[in-house]
């Protein structure tokens, strides 16, 4: 009877499609714990961010502005369900914000994982051309358990002053990948770019097929994602991307419509999407 049980819960294993293939990719400024926000503070949001987490269950969340407590506060609460890599952008330690990356430990084997300084001298904190601060990018090359496919996913922060610094970090971004990923691999980047994607400086990118998920999935969102604590959508706003390479993009959603426990989690509002791995 035992025998019997398994071949049929095989052959429904084959008979249903499986949605093991389908993830989450969140990115998310969570605005940095040093700031004089008031009423909008870190200690009064955090809960909320937790919140956010449990309901919208991400296989794979970028952090930007994450200083060293909040970073911590996330490892603490996350570590059964995430693994977690990243350093402070000031000493490649632990000082500064941080370019967090999270990815659920149930769905993904990490092979390798490492941070890159936005600069011309990359494997040093550095400040990069006319930055007004130091910025890096988190990466991580990930194995899907499931599928056997693997993933390279990279989460930044583009400077909020330099237009240099924000076109040449593109630039180097570019090459990054093209020297890291080999043909055929899914690539995410994610971030606060500070940017519209009508800007030029994006075309690198799609120049080397990374497109982006709002403008390419079927189902998706052209609402802003930068808030400064108050409601609106100024199309000049929607300053927060994913970018993605080697994957079907399913549904991209600015999450503005919740308030998961606070009036807002952050001055940005968190963007998800919805993709689809292709079968190895």
């Amino acid at each position: 009877m035992m025998k019997k049980i398994q071949i049929l819960i095989l052959l429904l294993a084959f008979a249903v499609p499986s949605l093991a293939q389908e993830l989450n990719v969140m990115s998310y400024n969570i605005r940095n714990s040093g700031a004089n926000d008031g009423e909008n503070s870190w200690e009064l949001r955090k809960k909320a961010s937790l919140t956010l987490l449990k309901e919208e269950k991400p296989d794979l969340l970028g952090l930007q502005e994450a200083l060293p407590d909040q970073y911590e506060f996330f490892n603490k609460h996350t570590r059964r369900r995430y693994g977690h890599v990243g350093v402070g952008r000031d000493d490649g330690k632990s000082e500064g914000e941080c370019m967090a990356v999270y990815y659920k430990k149930r769905a993904f084997k990490c092979l390798g994982s490492g941070t890159f300084w936005l600069s011309e001298t990359p494997d040093q904190p550095t400040l990069g051309w006319d930055a007004a601060c130091k910025r890096t990018v988190t990466w991580v090359h990930l194995r899907h358990k499931k599928t056997g496919r693997e993933v390279y996913y990279f989460n930044t922060h583009l400077d909020h002053k330099g237009p240099v610094a924000r076109r040449e970090s593109i630039l180097l971004i570019c090459r990054t990948i093209a020297e890291m990923v080999p043909e055929g691999a899914t690539v995410v980047l994610s971030g606060d770019m500070n940017s519209n994607t009508s800007e030029p400086i994006f075309a690198p990118l799609a120049e080397a097929g990374l497109l982006s998920s709002r403008d390419v999935a079927p189902v998706t969102d052209n609402r802003s994602t930068y808030n400064g604590w108050k409601e609106g959508n100024d199309p000049s706003d929607v300053i927060d991307h994913i970018f993605v390479r080697g994957c079907e993009p399913l549904s991209f959603r600015v999450l503005r419509d919740k308030t998961y426990g606070a009036p807002f989690l952050s001055d940005h509002y968190p963007i998800v999407l919805r993709f689809r791995l292709p079968e190895k």
